[in-house]
């Protein structure tokens, strides 16, 4: 179709002007919703860490969720960022971009420190941990701001997860002089992560929904406006 302009063409007649083309939907491989593959990868390694923190392993056993957070977490977050990229959604890329490198560095910080691949000595272990929280507690903290604007079933996974790592940094920072972190702080972080997973299943149950032609479930009025 076109649109007549308002000007005269060189004949006195009105111009045609040609209409812009409508964008195409996205159709093929990379269409759909990347948050049901990032928010299932995200729950499994979740309740992974929740269980080996509240004492489904023994104290101290660090690597017993390594496999899940490594080889479905991590490589199911940086997947879906990149999906959510490609689809033109750069926010939720983001998040799952984040999250999937704070999944890494996880792995990369306890096999490093079992392992010794970094050269830290016995004595600056604790401190080293308390640098990992540390750091991600400030982007988290960062995440959760710029999620106000958004159903606060999101807000509050992310503000779920500032209180876990607090509440490990914390931990940490009361260890007994043998290095060992306080393991009532250990426990109440993982319940928290088990919470945080839970509103994480929400998550996906709403994004399945959409995603099948259901009806989708509440998630909250946003905090800001």
């Amino acid at each position: 179709m076109a649109t007549v302009d308002a000007t005269a063409g060189e004949s006195g007649g009105p111009a045609a002007v040609p209409e812009a083309p409508a964008a195409e939907p996205v159709v093929g491989p990379m269409a759909g919703d990347p948050a049901m593959l990032g928010l299932s990868s995200f729950i499994v390694g979740s309740i992974a860490l929740g269980l080996g923190l509240v004492g489904v392993v023994p104290v101290g056993v660090l690597g017993a969720p390594l496999a899940i957070i490594l080889a479905a977490t991590a490589l199911g977050l940086l997947l879906a960022a990149i999906w959510a990229a490609a689809v033109g959604q750069s926010a939720v890329g983001a998040v799952f971009g984040i999250f999937g490198t704070f999944w890494l560095s996880y792995g990369a910080l306890v096999l490093g420190l079992d392992h010794n691949w970094f050269a830290i000595t016995a004595t600056a272990v604790l401190a080293t941990v308390k640098l990992f929280l540390v750091s991600w507690l400030v982007v988290i903290i960062m995440l959760t701001l710029s999620t106000l604007r958004l159903p606060s079933a999101f807000t509050a996974v992310f503000a779920l997860i500032d209180v876990a790592l607090l509440l490990l940094l914390l931990a940490f920072a009361n260890a007994s002089p043998l290095g060992v972190p306080s393991t009532g702080l250990l426990k109440t972080a993982g319940y928290v992560v088990l919470v945080f997973a839970a509103v994480g299943v929400y998550l996906f149950y709403d994004a399945a929904q959409a995603g099948t032609g259901g009806k989708r479930v509440p998630l909250g009025p946003p905090l800001m406006h």
